[in-house]
C-alpha cells in the first residue's frame, strides 16, 4: 500500500488515490521545499497530492464518466485527474499539472510504468505557451493576494494572518515563485520545482517582506518573464499531434495489458 501517506487506514488510502492512478506525487509547499510544519505559528499548509490516473474501461466506451478525483481528509488534499484531462492540461501547461512531471524523485508515491512513460515524454511539453499559462497563474495570485476579502477560501488561521500582515503572504510567496519558475522554464526548459530560492520564498511567507517589497519585486519579474519569452528558443507550442499519439499509446497500451492479464482478449479497438 501507499505506507507514504503515514497515519492514514488502508480504506482512507483506498479512498484518497483511485484505482487505475498511474503517477502520484507531491505538489505544492512539499514539494517546493516550502512545507511549514502544523507547529509553525504562520503555519497554513497541507499536505497536496496530485497524480494522473486512467480510468475504468467504461468510462471510455460505456456511459460511465471519469474526469477526476478529489478528496479531503484531515491534512490531506488530493487531486487526481483522468489522463486525457491531465495530458490536455499539460499542453496547455498549467503551472499544478505540469509540476507533476519535474519532480524530485523522492517526491513520487505512485510511479507505474505508464506514470514513467509521461516522465519520459516530459519533452513534449516543453514550449513558451508556459508564458500566458504562468503569468496568468501569476496576475491571479497578484489580485487574490490583496483582495482577499471576496474569497472565500480561507480558514481561520490564514485569515487571521492576513488580519496581522494586511494582505495574505501565502499567495505573495505563490505569485514571486510562479514567477521565477516561468522565466527559468523559458530559458532552459525546465521546470525547477523544488525551489533553490525556498528560504527566502518562506520569509515572504511568513510576512517577513513587506507588501510594498512584494511588489516590487513581482514588477520587476513581470518583466523578465517578458523578456525571457522574448528570447527564449523554445517552440511556440507543443506538438498537438505527437501529444495525441502519446496519450494514444497510454490508453491503448493499459487496457491491452490489463485485459491480458485478467484472461480476456484485447480491446476491440
Amino acid at each position: 500500500m501507499l505506507h507514504e501517506l503515514k497515519g492514514l487506514s488502508v480504506a482512507e488510502q483506498l479512498d484518497l488515490v483511485p484505482e487505475g492512478t498511474i503517477l502520484l506525487g507531491y505538489r505544492g509547499s512539499i514539494a517546493h521545499g516550502m512545507y511549514l510544519h502544523p507547529d509553525h505559528p504562520n503555519s497554513v499548509d497541507d499536505k497536496d497530492l496530485l497524480g494522473v490516473a486512467i480510468g475504468p474501461l467504461e468510462s471510455y466506451l460505456g456511459l460511465s464518466h471519469f474526469e477526476q478525483h478529489e478528496r479531503q481528509l484531515r491534512e490531506w488534499d488530493v487531486v487526481v485527474y483522468e489522463a486525457r484531462k491531465f495530458i490536455h492540461l499539460l499542453e496547455k501547461a498549467n503551472p499544478n499539472v505540469l509540476s507533476l512531471l519535474w519532480l524530485e524523485p523522492h517526491f513520487y508515491i505512485v510511479r507505474t510504468p505508464w506514470g514513467e512513460t509521461l516522465l519520459h515524454r516530459r519533452d513534449l511539453f516543453v514550449s513558451k505557451q508556459v508564458y500566458p499559462a504562468f503569468v496568468g497563474y501569476a496576475h491571479g495570485q497578484f489580485k487574490r493576494m490583496t483582495h482577499h476579502a471576496q474569497f472565500g477560501y480561507m480558514g481561520a488561521k490564514r485569515k487571521a494572518l492576513v488580519e496581522q500582515y494586511g494582505f495574505d503572504t501565502k499567495n505573495a510567496a505563490h505569485l514571486i515563485r510562479i514567477l521565477r519558475m516561468g522565466i527559468e522554464f523559458l530559458v532552459d526548459g525546465e521546470l525547477h520545482v523544488f525551489r533553490h530560492d525556498a528560504s527566502q520564498l518562506i520569509e515572504i511567507k511568513t510576512g517577513q517582506w513587506t507588501l510594498e517589497q512584494v511588489k516590487q519585486e513581482a514588477a520587476h519579474l513581470f518583466k523578465r518573464a517578458e523578456a525571457a519569452y522574448d528570447a527564449s528558443k523554445l517552440p511556440l507550442r507543443a506538438d498537438h499531434k505527437k501529444i495525441s499519439q502519446l496519450c494514444l499509446h497510454l490508453l491503448w497500451g493499459y487496457f491491452k495489458g490489463e485485459h491480458w492479464k485478467a484472461g480476456r482478449a484485447p480491446v476491440p479497438w
